[in-house]
């Protein structure tokens, strides 16, 4: 982990999320909106909406990740639990957390979505190796769960990606000793898992609709912890 790595760093960014390329992505995301909010698919609309207005894969797929039905966004507001509310258990969503604060940390493309979160650009593709990065998201995670007072952390990691073997034992090593239990499990379905539980720390919005509660701890630590982030606004 010597070398620098730029977690989900395209430099094409720069030039397909300018001022005055947001304008029409914004106008397309209200697009998308109307239509998803009508019963049609998102991929299919995000397509022919993102061909209405020339745009590229990658500010299609912002707005597939940052837009979603009103009803879907007040669903999540309705389960989302304040961080300092909670005193016993929480169960993340490891990849989805560290992923997108090694994102962050490197100063990449982030979306501020509709319901509140914060996604990031970056495809896992089942491969993920741990960077110059990882070690800086997994210590403010820690920190931030020592802020809350809580009991216990349940980190649940995909266990059919390459290398989350080697992140849950960073894991395990820098989050020794803090004043709360740790727990890091690889399971093949992190998904299925999470959306039976509540207290649920993650930004994946089908988990954020079936989960019983969730905190938006990845936002809360980028806005309080990392600075100079690059963060478009697409919260519509």
């Amino acid at each position: 982990m010597s070398s620098v790595v730029k977690r989900g760093f395209v430099p094409t960014d720069e030039i397909e999320f300018q001022e005055e390329k947001l304008i029409v992505i914004k106008r397309a995301q209200e697009d998308v909106l109307h239509f998803i909010e009508r019963g049609y698919p998102i991929k299919s609309t995000s397509t022919f909406v993102g061909n209405h207005y020339m745009l590229s894969e990658r500010q299609r797929l912002a707005i597939v990740r940052a837009t979603a039905r009103r009803e879907a966004v007040h669903l999540r507001e309705n389960k989302r639990l304040k961080a300092s509310s909670v005193e016993d258990c929480v169960y993340i969503d490891g990849l989805n957390l560290i992923i997108t604060l090694e994102v962050a940390l490197s100063g990449s493309t982030l979306l501020r979505c509709m319901d509140g979160t914060i996604r990031d650009l970056a495809g896992l593709r089942g491969t993920y190796r741990l960077i110059d990065k990882t070690d800086c998201a997994i210590k403010l995670i820690g920190d931030k769960l020592e802020e809350m007072n809580i009991l216990k952390a349940v980190f649940y990691l995909d266990a059919p990606v390459s290398n989350t073997g080697r992140l849950k034992q960073r894991i395990y090593e820098l989050l020794e000793g803090y004043p709360y239990q740790i727990a890091v499990e690889l399971v093949n379905n992190v998904d299925e898992i999470l959306e039976k539980k509540g207290c649920v720390i993650t930004s994946d919005s089908i988990i954020l609709n079936m989960c019983e509660s969730w905190i938006n701890l990845v936002a809360e630590i980028i806005d309080e912890k990392i600075t100079g982030t690059r963060c478009i606004n697409l919260t519509c």
